[in-house]
């Protein structure tokens, strides 16, 4: 049958349905619905290869692959992403492809002596992890979270005397997952900048060169650097092995509190709270005698 035919034998609510299909077919297609971006990938990110400003104390090169956030912004994605942010945030580092991250932040601590570079202990701090983390575990296990267990040194604490950085890495596991907590201090003049690198324990060993080769970019501003000290700048209350147990064991250290640490891990965008500082007293013995602070105990 040919088309004139069809059409004169054809019932007329048949060709009206044809017509009808021809001018939809002729219509613009609606749109389909566009995926929207994650909430993070809607920050402000600054694309590499750049060169940033470290809330104005230091400057660092952002290498072609890595997206960078100001501070604000990496307050905000923390948030995003169930953390809790410190406010001492200087930016926030970001491989697109593998999606390992740097958190930076700047501890107004003061000039912290490097007296205790070749008197670092590893095999004592190591201990005070262990027993703060056991400490920890029955309030873990009352939540219902699994409890941690220190493996060891993923890298025992070392100081470069000439870059005035202090680096190391402990490596733990929970839940039958292994974590690494990797983190570098970079001394100035009044303070520290706190590195933290947030990697999978089995991918982090492959992420360090090229997390370093970023890290030598880090450049403290006129007046910021840690040659730059002069007579009657303010002295940190803190050495180099209250660092290694982190910011609030700092406190803990000098004032006699239980303060936990906290650990990233990467799976989950989640940060886990362990308890890697030793028992108050033994903290306090080790470090100051158990001093009070003027005004009562006082949390970093």
């Amino acid at each position: 049958m040919n088309l004139s035919s069809f059409f004169r034998h054809s019932p007329f609510w048949i060709i009206l349905g044809l017509c009808c299909l021809s001018l939809r077919a002729q219509e613009k297609p609606e749109k389909l619905p566009v995926a929207k971006a994650p909430p993070v990938d809607q920050l402000a990110w600054i694309q590499g290869p750049t060169n940033v400003s470290l809330m104005g104390r230091a400057t660092l090169q952002i290498p072609k692959g890595f997206r960078f956030l100001d501070a604000t912004a990496a307050k905000d994605f923390l948030k995003m992403t169930g953390n809790r942010p410190s406010g001492e945030e200087t930016g926030l580092l970001m491989h697109t492809q593998d999606e390992w991250w740097v958190i930076l932040e700047f501890d107004a601590i003061g000039y912290v002596k490097d007296d205790e570079k070749t008197d670092l202990d590893a095999d004592k701090l190591l201990d005070s992890y262990r027993r703060g983390t056991e400490s920890m575990n029955e309030a873990r296990q009352e939540r219902g979270t699994p409890p941690i267990r220190i493996v060891g040194w993923h890298v025992a604490p070392n100081f470069n005397d000439v870059t005035k950085n202090l680096e190391w890495s402990v490596e733990a596991e929970s839940g039958g997952g292994k974590f690494v907590n990797y983190n570098v201090r970079l001394l100035g003049r009044n303070g520290v900048t706190k590195v933290t690198l947030i990697e999978d324990r089995t991918h982090v060993d492959a992420t360090l060169p090229q997390f370093r080769d970023i890290l030598r970019s880090h450049k403290y501003s006129s007046g910021e650097s840690y040659a730059e000290y002069r007579e009657g700048d303010r002295i940190s209350q803190y050495g180099l092995g209250a660092l290694v147990l982190g910011g609030a064991a700092a406190a803990a250290a000098k004032f006699g509190l239980f303060a936990p640490v906290i650990v990233f891990l990467k799976k989950g965008w989640k940060l886990v709270a362990a308890g890697v500082v030793g028992a108050a007293m033994w903290i306090k013995k080790l470090f100051t005698g158990g001093k009070k602070h003027e005004g009562g105990w006082r949390r970093s």
